[in-house]
């Protein structure tokens, strides 16, 4: 019931956050709405996972991945380089995180598998795309691609659907991330990227249940 409640909880708050965006894309004064929507999205998800967590490694490592992507959210808050770098390096640890969850119920041997090649040629291509733009931040960038890449593959592996579901559209959204930061700024970014983003914190956080 209290995931239920979360997730519920969480979807409106995305809704609200995509509204602070839209506001401040039109020049329309919504800081206040978009710190508490998100801070609110952030923190219900949070909610799911240690709501859905029954004592086991895997939910242990993926509740520590979830409270580093809600420190990463905070931190995307600020617009300077140094507030993404440090959100960066929090989702990075948040990645981690769930890499380690995976491997506790999917061993790296078995991640091998044809399947293995989409998130590889996909990360190719977006690294392919981001190279012009990326200036000193080439380095960082690489590493997260990289690490969020392991991260999908092991989610394929893991036989759980919503995991997958959940690492894919973290993906997706993170390339909506990286074209409003390197690429082209736009309303279109935020709104397509902050739902898939928290569509797959939501479904990797409802992936702990039965563990």
């Amino acid at each position: 019931m209290i995931a239920v409640v979360a997730t519920i909880t969480c979807v409106l708050a995305t809704a609200a956050l995509v509204l602070a965006e839209w506001r401040i894309s039109r020049g329309l004064a919504a800081d206040r709405l978009r710190t508490l929507a998100k801070a609110t999205a952030s923190g219900s998800f949070i909610g799911v996972g240690i709501a859905a967590w029954s004592g086991s490694s895997y939910g242990a490592w993926i509740v520590v991945g979830l409270v580093l992507g809600a420190i990463g959210d905070l931190a995307l808050l600020g617009r300077s380089s140094r507030a993404f770098l440090a959100g960066l390096v929090a989702f990075l640890g948040g990645h981690l995180a769930y890499v380690v969850a995976i491997t506790t119920i999917a061993p790296i041997a078995t991640w091998s598998s044809p399947v293995a090649i989409l998130p590889i040629v996909a990360a190719a291509f977006a690294l392919r795309w981001l190279w012009p733009h990326l200036g000193t931040f080439r380095g960082p960038v690489i590493v997260y691609v990289a690490t969020i890449t392991a991260m999908v593959i092991g989610a394929l592996a893991s036989h759980r659907p919503i995991l997958a579901a959940g690492a894919i559209v973290f993906f997706a959204s993170d390339l909506m991330v990286a074209r409003e930061k390197f690429v082209e700024p736009s309303f279109a970014n935020k709104a397509l990227g902050l739902p898939a983003y928290f569509a797959g914190q939501l479904c990797i956080a409802w992936s702990m249940l039965g563990s």
